[in-house]
């Protein structure tokens, strides 16, 4: 009986990981980048962001990015996710944004559910948001940000965000090292 609770309690020790993903290998950083508008600015500069390599993407030369952003005509300014723009409609995890209202600091674990996948998200200086990938990795799970715009300016139609995006596939800890979950 004492060998059976034993190894009962061995089992339950290396199967405590609860999410199965092994150790993370890439330390969350947090950066600062800038966005052209997609409308109204010359094609050569970058309006795509990819949480993938954490890529500024010039949207002439690919597809490869989660969200654009765009200076609307009326003075909006908007993240359009990928299923906004018509891209990849029927994927069943679809590139999102999720409003916060806790600081920048406080945002420590993305979810799973919840994000707006399919329209314009409009924001102003100061909002926050947790934001899902496309499908990027191996495993076929998305990656996971937190982002918060900073500036914008509307005579060049640029937008300036600070990011710090889990890099480690399955992983939603969204503080700088190495995440825990």
């Amino acid at each position: 009986m004492r060998a059976l609770c034993l190894c009962f309690l061995l089992g339950a020790v290396g199967c405590s990981d609860s999410n199965g993903l092994g150790e993370p290998t890439l330390p969350n950083v947090e950066r600062t980048e800038t966005l052209y508008s997609l409308i109204g600015t010359p094609v050569s500069t970058p309006s795509g962001y990819a949480l993938e390599g954490q890529r500024l993407v010039r949207t002439d030369q690919t597809d490869a990015f989660d969200f654009v952003y765009s200076l609307q005509s009326d003075g909006q300014h908007v993240f359009l996710p990928r299923a906004a723009l018509g891209i990849d409609t029927a994927n069943t995890v679809s590139p999102g944004f999720l409003a916060r209202v806790e600081s920048f600091q406080d945002i420590t674990a993305a979810p799973s559910n919840g994000y707006i996948t399919d329209n314009a998200v409009p924001f102003a200086v100061g909002d926050r948001f947790v934001v899902r990938s496309r499908v990027t990795c191996s495993i076929g799970v998305p990656k996971y940000a937190k982002l918060e715009v900073l500036t914008y300016d509307d005579a060049v139609k640029t937008v300036t965000f600070r990011i710090l995006v889990d890099d480690n596939c399955g992983f939603k800890g969204l503080q700088p090292g190495l995440p825990d979950n």
